[in-house]
């Protein structure tokens, strides 16, 4: 069975909903029997190349928000994230553009190494305030997942695996995704959001049955 996951490497709850799915699969009797791919979505597809701002600033930008008002909006989503073992720094976390992110994913997914990619940027702008639309940046992430140096930044000088990271846009809209994480499990089941462990062992039950039925 397969579960295909949209995400964007900057976005909290893919990180939480990740972790809650990893829990609901160690204790999946049929996980041997799933395959996990990962997909490209843009929370904010209109964010101009180049651009890197505090997230604090571009959160007040957009919502309208005091200072304090996204400290504790932040706050929350950091001590959920607590919770699932995952430490944020998002008082440090800049804003960018993540297509480039995105295209250093799919050549990691081209690797073998699909996961432990969408792990290491999470990890990289979530609790560490790297700034992933940096070219020297991404070629150093990615040399620590196993992907080759000289492969990454031929990549980059290049429009290598944009159109993979397109295509995953255009599936996201046919499904309809406005937000992410967004899970489809078995080509069927979808599941919206970062949400709790049993809700992800459930579906897995029920995606797993109705493939096994078929």
């Amino acid at each position: 069975m397969v579960i295909d996951i949209w995400s964007d490497v900057v976005c909290p709850w893919c990180w939480i909903g990740k972790r809650r799915l990893e829990r609901a699969l160690a204790s999946f009797e049929h996980a041997d029997d799933v395959e996990v791919r990962w997909h490209s979505f843009q929370l904010d597809p209109s964010h101009p190349a180049g651009l890197r701002e505090p997230t604090s600033e571009t959160l007040a930008r957009k919502t309208g928000a005091a200072p304090a008002q996204v400290r504790e909006m932040t706050q929350r989503v950091t001590d959920l994230a607590a919770a699932e073992g995952l430490s944020y720094r998002l008082d440090r976390a800049i804003s960018v553009n993540t297509l480039d992110a995105h295209r250093l994913a799919h050549l990691g997914a081209a690797h073998g190494l699909g996961d432990a990619m969408h792990e290491r940027l999470l990890a990289a702008h979530l609790g560490e305030g790297e700034t992933v639309d940096d070219h020297d940046t991404l070629v150093r992430l990615g040399a620590e997942v196993g992907v080759p140096e000289d492969e990454i930044r031929g990549m980059l000088a290049g429009d290598g695996y944009a159109a993979e990271v397109e295509a995953d846009f255009q599936q996201a809209r046919r499904f309809g995704i406005s937000g992410v994480p967004f899970f489809v499990l078995g080509g069927a089941y979808g599941v919206s959001g970062a949400q709790p462990v049993e809700t992800f062992a459930g579906a897995l039950r029920q995606a797993h049955g109705a493939a096994a039925a078929r």
